[in-house]
This record gives structure tokens, C-alpha cells and sequence, in this order.
């Protein structure tokens, strides 16, 4: 490595603690920023993120801090990891302080339920900052610090930002990939979680792998099909970012957005199964915002409309099932923007 980089990762959660445990194996300076001042001093003391990684002792180089001023100030790359809903907030709050000539890199996985903004938009509309990029993939945080092969796609238009980030944040372990298409990238990586709610409700009823093939490629069509409409590059649903996602965050119980499924499949209420939990489940809130979407656009996405039916308007699951089971037959493969009553 010829050059030490700043790095600043705002947000500590089981990613953003694993991204920044990345860079600072590296050799970089990287900073993990907390909104929570006493969970900071105590991450930084004891070398270990208890809440979200536990077990698992982070490295020397890696310093823990609640002071957004100092985490930011001096920043090669900022990097974005907290929840959706906070981002515009958190990105706000860090802007006056980020050096104009920063890489921004989102790492957060929804939308922005007032504006449909993806987290790229959103740094975009309040950031001063000319190179924003999107990471995603198939990435549990609990495999990536226990280093297990892991492949992720830093996307950006300018090249030269990928390999910059590509340099930073790749490891031994950790491979990152590129890729142009931002928006589809990252429209990969918050439109599974819907199906991984999905996929993990057919698991709790005992669904088979001929059902579970079944949901994987069809939700791969309606992702497909929706950010066909939307702009994004069919193409990319073919990677890491799309099916890639796809296949690991609807087959582990790993995902949070798996396990809400399969609370929900036994019948349990949703603002419990979410109290439960005690983390954030990005895809129930991307359900409600792109079930409305596809509305609008008349996009065909059958299996958000049944999902929104059983978690939101009382339907009966075994009803849903056989409606969509039942539903009209048309081609297998259409990933270029079918409209309602056209593909299914």
C-alpha cells in the first residue's frame, strides 16, 4: 500500500463496524462514528462492538469516536452507514465539516419514503461533494469480520473513484467489484429485502425448494422489471448486486428482513415482531414505498402487491397464495418493463 488514506465511516451498526474494521487492516486511518457517546467510549475501551458484533474484537488501528467534527473533518472518504431514515439528517449534520474534495460512499440499503430518493440522491442533493458512490452486495457483517469470502460492487460513474475505493476497502477476503450503473446497483440491494420477507414466510410454512427456486426468480424478474422502468440497466440484476443479494439475504437467517418473514408466515403481529427485533428491517418500510410506486408506474410486481395485502390490509396468507398461484400465465423471462396485465 503506497498511500495512507482518512477514512471516516458515520454509523455503528454491524456493516458500518465491519466496513471500518476492513480499512484499518489495511493500514488505513479509519474512524467509526456513533451517535451514542457512552456506547462509543465503550467500543473504543474495549476493542469490541457488544451490540451488534459480539465476540468479535476489532482491530488497534480502528479508532471509535461520538465526534462527527473530528471523524469527518479531514476525511479522504466519508463513508454513509446508518439507517434510511436517518441519513438525510446524519449527511446534513457531517456536511459543513467534510473536506469538498471527499469520496462519499453509501453503504445504506433503502429509500426515502417522502421524496423516493435512493441514499446516493439524497448525499447528492446535500452534499457539495462531486464523487458519490454506492456499495452493495451480498454482505452479511457478521461473515465479513469473521473474514469469509465475500464479494461486494462499489458503483460510480468515474472510474477512477471505483479503483480508489476499490484499493481502500478491498482485502485477503473482501473483493470488491465495479460497476457504472449506481442507480441499479443500488436498487438491487433495497428491493430484495421486500423478498426476503417473502422467502422467509414460505420457509415458516414449510415451503419446499421448488417453491423457494420459484420466488427467487420471479422476484428477480419484478426487481428486473420495476428499476427497467425506473432507468436502471437490466444487467445488473445479474450480478452481486442483484441476484447475488437476492439469493443470500432470502435463503439466511442471517437477514433480518428473512426473519421478519418467517415471524409473519406463524402469524405474529408485525409492530411486535419489530419491537422484538430491536433492529431496523429496511424492506418493511421499502414495501410500503415501492408497493406505491409500482402503483403509480403500473409496474406488474405481484408478489410486492401480495406481501402489502398479508403485512398491511389483513389478508389472509393461504388466500394470497393461491391468487398469485392462479394468476395469469405469461412468459418466464421479461426484465424489460412489464405493465400491468403483461407479465407475471
Amino acid at each position: 500500500m503506497s498511500e495512507k488514506l482518512r477514512v471516516s465511516v458515520l454509523g455503528g451498526g454491524s456493516f458500518g463496524t465491519a466496513i471500518s474494521n476492513i480499512i484499518a487492516s489495511n493500514g488505513h486511518h479509519s474512524s467509526l462514528w456513533m451517535r451514542d457517546v457512552e456506547r462509543a467510549i465503550r467500543c473504543q475501551e474495549q476493542r469490541e462492538n457488544s451490540e451488534y458484533l459480539p465476540g468479535y474484537r476489532l482491530h488497534d488501528n480502528l479508532n471509535i469516536t461520538s465526534d462527527l467534527i473530528e471523524s469527518v473533518s479531514s476525511s479522504d472518504i466519508v463513508v454513509i452507514s446508518v439507517p434510511s431514515k436517518s441519513v438525510r439528517q446524519v449527511t446534513r449534520l457531517a456536511a459543513p465539516y467534510i473536506p469538498k474534495a471527499a469520496i462519499i460512499v453509501s453503504t445504506t440499503k433503502g429509500i426515502e419514503e417522502d421524496s423516493f430518493c435512493l441514499m446516493s440522491q439524497v448525499l447528492e442533493q446535500e452534499l457539495d461533494n462531486e464523487h458519490i458512490a454506492a456499495l452493495s452486495g451480498p454482505n452479511f457483517a457478521k461473515e465479513i469480520i469473521q473474514n469469509q469470502y465475500t464479494g461486494s460492487v462499489i458503483a460510480c460513474t468515474d472510474d477512477a473513484v471505483c479503483r480508489r475505493i476499490q484499493g481502500v476497502f478491498s482485502s485477503k477476503t473482501f473483493k470488491v467489484y465495479s460497476n457504472p450503473d449506481r442507480y441499479g446497483v443500488e436498487l438491487g440491494g433495497t428491493l430484495k429485502n421486500i423478498y426476503a420477507i417473502v422467502s422467509g414466510a414460505a420457509a415458516s410454512m414449510g415451503c419446499g425448494a421448488n417453491t423457494m427456486a420459484m420466488i427467487l426468480t420471479r422476484a428477480l424478474a419484478e426487481m428486473s422489471r420495476f428499476a427497467n422502468v425506473l432507468g436502471g440497466d437490466s444487467m445488473t440484476f445479474l450480478g452481486l448486486a442483484g441476484v447475488g443479494d437476492l439469493i443470500l439475504t432470502c435463503t439466511s437467517d442471517l437477514s433480518r428482513n428473512y426473519r421478519v418473514g418467517y415471524a409473519v408466515g406463524q402469524g405474529k403481529n408485525l409492530e411486535t415482531i419489530l419491537e422484538e427485533m430491536g433492529q431496523v428491517a429496511e424492506g418493511v418500510n421499502t414495501l410500503k414505498i415501492v408497493k406505491r410506486k409500482a402503483d403509480e408506474l403500473q409496474v406488474y410486481m405481484p408478489m410486492v402487491q401480495a406481501l402489502y395485502a398479508v403485512m398491511f390490509e389483513g389478508a389472509e396468507i393461504s388466500q394470497v397464495i393461491k391468487g398469485l398461484m392462479t394468476g395469469e400465465m405469461s412468459s418466464d423471462v421479461d426484465l424489460q418493463g412489464g405493465r400491468e396485465g403483461h407479465a407475471s
